[in-house]
């Protein structure tokens, strides 16, 4: 009887003590993070009016990206199209292009902006090429305008070899890239309206109408998605770019050859949504309401500041924020409306991100015999 106690007691000591060691054990397991359990190639989430990256993996690895092309296709039509309800004819060069297609017809005849549909819901190779003729006049000058506007926007590791994104060992991106892209594209109100459309149709000038079912999932299962572009080829494997707004914040997600990529693109917006709050960071501002002024037919002026800065941050990071003021004591009249007195400066961990001036909101004019008698004089 003694002796199963005794071993009774042995299982309880070892029950607890690799309870409490173990979990002592997991407290000390560094917090995954979304690269360790992404099964991307590469990703990133980024929050788009910052551009700030919340999660990453392999971000500036230079990858094909497939039909994710079409989001720099769309953009760089949109916004050098004189008239994208313009109706044109389809040249045979837009005829029978390989892949996805909406199968246009030579002499057919629709719109930039119908075409842009067909694009970017059913992800139509032979659209993006009809778009590209007709924009610049050949596919050669729309793809050289593409990577002209990829550099504007800051894309500076991304190169498009055609408007479609079939396989090609000079066609390619990086997640980043893509973000960024995707981050400035979706500014575009027509382009926003586009890629967060669910279903349309469209209909030639011969009376024939295509329905068109966009390919992205998630505008029907992920709360606040708006956006914005699926793609696959063998090179490039399944690929998503995803968009969502939620409370003010909107992200963009980007997944390289991923095989679940819906569910990884839904589960790491969740989380930069859980995670992150955009705020607008001159808000946290104590400026004063006014500043002293000598000599003046008022002894004080209002002050404001004109500008914004919004960005995203957790909640353990608000004690990073610090604001600097450089503001004079004291003005001297006369005081101009719009007078700059000083500015402010937003630090985050140490690191200045955002500075701008501040200024006088009314003018104060001398309090001397002179400016009375001048100000009478002005009132006849």
């Amino acid at each position: 009887m003694k002796m199963i106690r005794l071993t009774c007691l042995v299982f309880v000591f070892l029950f607890v003590f690799t309870a409490i060691f173990g979990g002592l054990l997991f407290s000390m397991t560094p917090k995954a993070s979304a690269a360790d359990y992404s099964q991307a190639n590469a990703m990133c989430v980024m929050e788009s009016s910052s551009k700030r990256v919340l999660q990453s993996k392999n971000m500036d690895s230079k990858l094909a990206m497939a039909s994710t092309t079409k989001i720099m296709t769309a953009i760089t039509a949109i916004e050098n199209c004189d008239d994208l309800d313009q109706i044109f004819e389809i040249s045979p060069k837009a005829v029978g292009v390989p892949g996805t297609s909406l199968y246009l017809r030579k002499g057919e005849k629709f719109s930039t902006r119908q075409l842009l549909y067909g694009l970017m819901l059913i992800s139509g190779n032979d659209a993006s090429v009809a778009i590209g003729e007709h924009v610049c006049g050949s596919l050669n000058k729309f793809v050289e305008l593409m990577n002209k506007t990829a550099k504007k926007i800051g894309a500076t590791n991304s190169h498009f070899d055609n408007t479609h994104g079939l396989d090609s060992k000079s066609h390619y991106t990086t997640a980043y890239d893509l973000a960024l892209i995707t981050s400035y594209a979706m500014q575009n109100e027509t382009f926003k309206e586009i890629v967060s459309t669910k279903n349309t149709k469209i209909t030639n000038t011969d009376g024939k109408t295509r329905y068109l079912k966009n390919k992205n999932k998630l505008l029907n299962s992920f709360v606040g998605c708006n956006g914005v572009k699926t793609g696959f080829t063998d090179d490039a494997g399944r690929c998503l770019v995803s968009s969502a707004e939620r409370d003010g914040m909107n992200v963009v997600c980007v997944v390289l050859n991923c095989g679940p990529m819906f569910e990884e693109c839904s589960s790491l917006m969740q989380q930069a949504f859980l995670q992150y709050k955009l705020y607008d960071l001159t808000s946290f501002y104590k400026l004063p309401e006014f500043i002293s002024v000598a000599n003046g037919r008022t002894d004080t002026v209002g002050l404001t500041t004109m500008g914004h800065c919004y960005y995203p941050l957790r909640d353990d990071e608000m004690t990073s924020v610090e604001i600097r003021y450089q503001l004079q004591d004291i003005l001297e009249a006369p005081v101009e409306k719009g007078q700059e007195v000083g500015k402010v400066e937003i630090y985050l961990n140490k690191n200045l991100h955002f500075s701008e001036k501040i200024f006088t909101i009314d003018c104060v004019r001398r309090n001397s015999l002179w400016q009375k008698l001048y100000d009478v004089l002005a009132q006849w």
